[in-house]
């Protein structure tokens, strides 16, 4: 049994949920999301209540039913609220630039790299050192948020590069153990 998956959804106001032909489609202030559902799992919606139970119960199934509820509800909170990740540029001469398609960085490389947002998500700049990425559909966030880190990870002797605004990166010591 699933824990997760037990749990019901409270629908917030001002959200519909559709659901047709097996694909759940959900409206709210800041948009609109669907996902296709899995042939194991079922939905039914109860006045302000919506519960994902499983169609049957067999082997390897089970793992589907968490998960679709858990994805069920970041959809919900996603049009409602949206969702932003944090990052900040540490290192001399890191900085981050708004374009028209996306970022402009300069990470220490002998030219700028340009960063192209992907659609569904908004990146901001604020004060060439953070970055702020905001958007409705909580994977492409947090996707978009690891390629813009994936540029330039943090390097564990001077901590220097692209990081999550709460990550904290343990620093070695440098050679012959200097502290």
């Amino acid at each position: 049994m699933s824990r997760i998956g037990k749990k019901t959804i409270k629908i917030p106001e001002g959200v519909n949920i559709e659901t047709k032909n097996g694909v759940i489609t959900v409206r709210g202030s800041l948009g609109e999301l669907s996902y296709e559902l899995r042939p194991e799992v079922e939905i039914s919606q109860e006045g302000s209540d919506l519960n994902v139970t499983l169609k049957e119960s067999a082997k390897g199934e089970s793992a589907y039913w968490g998960l679709t509820r858990a994805l069920i509800a970041n959809m919900i909170k996603g049009v409602t609220e949206g969702f932003e990740k944090r990052l900040e540029l540490v290192g001399v001469g890191y900085r981050a630039k708004s374009e028209p398609s996306g970022i402009s960085l300069t990470l220490g490389y002998s030219h700028p790299v340009i960063f192209d947002k992907p659609e569904g998500v908004q990146i901001e700049v604020e004060d060439n050192k953070n970055i702020l990425i905001k958007g409705i559909n909580k994977q492409l966030v947090g996707q978009t948020a690891a390629n813009i880190r994936a540029l330039r990870k943090p390097e564990p002797y001077k901590g220097k590069g692209i990081r999550y605004k709460d990550e904290v990166v343990r620093i070695k010591p440098g050679k012959a153990g200097k502290i």
